[in-house]
């Protein structure tokens, strides 16, 4: 029995590496003369370097950024092994994980870390980015990432906007004389993990600004600042943001580079299995094993489980997912070709407890799936011993 084990990060508790062990390893306490083959994957999130690094078998190094508040930290990006290619993680040092839940203000949050780790791939002469935008903190369209880079985005008075998504309602002018001249020869590949557009119902601010920490009317403020911000672009560039699939990805951040640095969006997981020779391992195992914290509806839109799924069902092989929690319908799973899906959760428990407790409750809903697919099969070959 060979396995294909190539879970997402379980967010805010488990790295990709760590689910994908943590399944292995309980899955051979059912099974011990199965093959495991791990690949732990990401979509543009968590994960994402690392994922990245390994498959390159570059390294892994750190600039001093900005992290979403402002304050400075060291953020982690990586390298091909031939120095030609740079990995940025979005998540490094915009990233949700860096904030504390009670900290969580859309409204005020920044990527311009991210731009930070751009400038350091730069200046280590590397013109050929990869962008993983995943697990953001921030709603301020990119243009945090933009300043970092040298672009000017200015009220009516003509002074500089500060820091987060509620001041774009009140730019009026964008100047990017001061960009930094490198990126024009650069080749920028962005792993974007959804396709919403920027504004609207389907938007950055309405569909993850609550997750941010946004409030109800927060959320409908930083649309309308998104919407303005649109209008902007539109009238000085004559680029339409707005509705393009992936705009609103990482709050707005892929509108910022589509419009700006002229980045290819593409969904992350196709990225990273491509790099990871993924599809070469599913094609010759007997079951994929998939998974990420939370499998919902959002999960839908191309994240990880779906992604591998799609490949899965290629070569006619079983999927079975194995999430923290599972909110999407089985008819939703089935349609997107994962034929069962297991919640580690089992019992009410505060989100502080679940993460804390992320790790056995893996290991243990592992156990029982594994027991199920064994005493299936016992009872199908007619042995009842």
């Amino acid at each position: 029995m060979k396995i294909v084990i190539a879970p997402d990060s379980f967010k805010e508790s488990l790295s990709a590496v760590d689910v994908a062990d943590i399944i292995a390893k309980s899955w051979k306490q059912v099974f011990p003369e199965a093959s495991c083959v791990q690949k732990p994957v990401a979509d543009g999130g968590e994960g994402f370097v690392d994922a990245l690094v390994t498959a390159r078998q570059g390294q892994k190094v750190t600039a001093r950024v900005k992290n979403p508040l402002g304050e400075e930290i060291d953020a982690g990006w990586g390298m091909s092994a031939d120095r030609q290619m740079a990995f940025i993680e979005m998540a490094a040092a915009s990233g949700l994980a860096l904030i504390a839940p009670a900290q969580r203000n859309p409204l005020l949050t920044t990527s311009f870390g991210t731009g930070q780790l751009i400038k350091a791939a730069l200046d280590d002469g590397i013109r050929h980015l990869v962008l993983g935008i995943g697990g953001s903190a921030t709603n301020d369209g990119g243009v945090g990432m933009m300043q970092a880079l040298g672009a000017s985005f200015l009220d009516a008075a003509g002074r500089e906007l500060p820091a987060g998504g509620e001041a774009l309602s009140r730019l009026d002018a964008i100047d990017l004389s001061g960009l930094d001249p490198r990126l024009q020869s650069c080749r920028i590949e962005v792993a974007c993990d959804v396709t919403n557009p920027l504004t609207g119902p389907s938007g950055a601010a309405a569909v993850y600004g609550p997750q941010k920490g946004a409030t109800p009317a927060m959320v409908q403020a930083l649309d309308l600042a998104l919407a303005h911000y649109a209008d902007v672009i539109q009238a000085q560039s004559g680029k339409a943001v707005d509705e393009q699939p992936g705009a609103g990805a990482a709050g707005g951040v892929g509108a910022a580079l589509i419009a700006f640095l002229h980045a290819r969006l593409c969904p992350g997981i196709e990225l990273v299995m491509e790099a990871v020779a993924l599809e070469e391992e599913i094609a010759c195992c007997d079951l994929v094993i998939t998974g990420e914290g939370c499998l919902d509806t959002q999960s839908l839109n191309g994240k990880v489980p779906v992604g591998i799924a799609r490949v899965a069902k290629r070569y006619g092989k079983p999927v079975i997912a194995i999430a923290g929690s599972v909110k999407a319908t089985r008819q939703q799973l089935n349609d997107a070709g994962i034929d069962a899906a297991f919640g580690t959760v089992q019992s009410i428990v505060t989100l502080e407890d679940a993460l804390s407790q992320a790790r056995n409750n893996l290991h243990q809903t592992t156990l029982q799936v594994a027991g199920l697919l064994q005493t299936g099969a016992r009872l199908f070959s007619g042995d009842q011993g």
